[in-house]
C-alpha cells in the first residue's frame, strides 16, 4: 500500500519501503542527539532561566517608577520577555518532557507549573496527548479549530463562522484563557456530549491555577506598588497581552500556513511509525529568524522538528533541522518554511477565507 501526499510539484505516491526508510531515518536522528545531550544543553537552559528571572525582577521593580513613562513602558517590555519565556521556552518545552534527563526538580514535566492561567495537567493532556498524537486530523485534534474556528476547508461551513476574524481577534488577545478552556470542551458541553461529572475536576484545576495567577496579576504586585496600583494594573495587564499576541502568532503560524496538509481519520488508520513521522512533516510548519527570535518563540519557529521530537530539547532543533529539509528534499515532500510575515498574513488570510461561505470562495 502506497502513500499519497502533495508536494510542491504536485501529488507526490510514496511507497511503504520509503516511508519506513524515513522513519528509520528520523529514529537514527532522534537517537544521536539523544545521546548527545550533555552539559551545553543543561548551560543553555539554566541561561534561559537566569535570563527570565532577571527579566521579571526588573519588570516588578520598574513599575516602582511606573508614573515615568519611559520606566513604565521599560517594566512592561521586561516582564513581558519574562512571560513569554516563561512560558514558550522553559514552560511549553519543560511539560514536554524535554528537560526530564537532567533529573533537576525544577525542571521535572510531572511537577511543573508555569505563569499561566492553564493548569499544567490539564495542558498536557489536550496538547501533549491530543494534539501532538492526532495531529491535523480532522475530527481528533481539537486544535484544529479550538473548537470554534473555521481553520481548514475540511470543516463544514455554517453562517456561525461569519465572525471566525473576530473570534480569532478574541483568540489572540485572550489566548491564555483559551488555552484554560481548551480541555472543557465547549463545544461539546453545548452539544449536551460532556455532563457534569466530566467537568467538576476539570472546572476545579481551573479556578484553582487562575485565581492564583488574578491575585498575583491584578491584585497582589499591584497592592506592593502602593499609590502606583493602577499603573501596575495597567502594566501587569499589557505584558500579559503582549505575551498573548505574541504566543498566538507563533503558535498559529506553526500549524494553519498556506500548505499545511490535514488528514482524516480513515487515512490514518494502523498508522505506521514512518507515516506518523510523515503526517509531522505534512502537517507544520516552520518560521525563518534570528537566533533570538527562535528563542523567545520557544523554538517553535521550528515546528516541524517539533512535531518529530516534541522530548527532545527545543535548542537542538535548529542543529537538526538541515538535516530534516534534505531529508525532505531526497523524497520529494514540503518543507514549509518562511518569514514570519508571510507565515502570519497566510494565516490571516485563511481565517478571512474560510469564514465565507463555500460558493464565494470554492472552499
Amino acid at each position: 500500500m502506497s502513500t499519497l501526499v502533495a508536494s510542491t510539484d504536485g501529488p507526490l505516491t510514496l511507497s511503504p519501503a520509503q516511508i519506513e526508510e524515513i522513519g528509520r531515518q528520523l529514529d537514527g536522528l532522534r537517537a544521536r542527539i539523544t545521546a548527545d545531550l550533555g552539559q551545553r544543553d543543561r548551560d543553555y537552559i539554566y541561561s534561559i532561566i537566569k535570563a527570565q528571572r532577571s527579566f521579571e525582577v526588573a519588570g516588578r521593580g520598574l513599575m516602582y517608577l511606573g508614573l515615568l513613562p519611559p520606566c513604565w513602558l521599560a517594566g512592561v517590555t521586561a516582564l513581558s520577555l519574562s512571560k513569554i519565556l516563561d512560558n514558550m521556552e522553559i514552560g511549553h518545552n519543560v511539560m514536554h518532557g524535554q528537560w526530564d534527563w537532567m533529573r533537576e526538580p525544577g525542571l521535572n514535566s510531572r511537577v511543573f507549573e508555569w505563569d499561566l492561567v492553564c493548569p499544567a495537567d490539564q495542558w498536557k493532556h489536550s496538547h501533549n496527548y491530543i494534539h501532538h498524537t492526532f495531529t491535523n486530523i480532522r475530527g481528533r485534534d481539537r486544535d484544529l479549530g479550538y473548537g470554534f474556528l473555521r481553520i481548514d476547508p475540511g470543516q463544514q461551513w455554517n453562517p456561525y463562522y461569519l465572525g471566525n476574524p473576530l473570534y480569532a481577534f478574541l483568540l489572540m488577545m485572550l489566548v491564555e484563557w483559551g488555552v484554560m478552556l481548551h480541555d472543557l470542551e465547549v463545544e461539546n458541553i453545548v452539544q449536551g456530549k460532556r455532563r457534569w461529572p466530566d467537568l467538576k475536576r476539570l472546572l476545579t484545576g481551573q479556578w484553582r491555577k487562575a485565581g492564583r495567577q488574578v491575585v498575583k496579576d491584578y491584585l497582589a504586585f499591584p497592592l506592593l506598588t502602593g499609590p502606583l496600583f493602577l499603573p501596575t494594573l495597567a502594566g501587569n495587564a499589557t505584558a500579559n497581552i503582549v505575551r498573548n499576541i505574541w504566543a498566538y502568532s507563533i503558535i498559529f503560524c506553526g500549524h494553519f500556513p498556506s500548505g499545511v496538509q490535514t488528514f482524516t481519520e480513515e487515512e490514518t488508520a494502523n498508522e505506521t511509525r514512518g507515516q506518523w513521522y510523515v503526517r509531522q512533516m505534512l502537517g507544520s510548519s516552520n518560521i525563518t529568524g534570528s537566533k533570538l527570535f527562535h528563542i523567545l518563540s520557544g523554538n517553535l519557529s521550528h515546528q516541524i522538528e517539533h512535531h518529530l521530537f516534541p522530548d527532545l530539547p527545543a535548542n537542538r532543533y535548529q542543529e537538526i533541522a538541515p538535516e530534516v529539509r534534505a531529508l525532505c528534499a531526497e523524497y520529494g515532500l514540503p518543507y514549509n518554511t518562511g518569514p514570519l510575515s508571510r507565515q502570519i498574513g497566510s494565516v490571516w488570510l485563511k481565517i478571512f477565507r474560510l469564514a465565507l461561505p463555500p460558493i464565494i470562495t470554492g472552499t
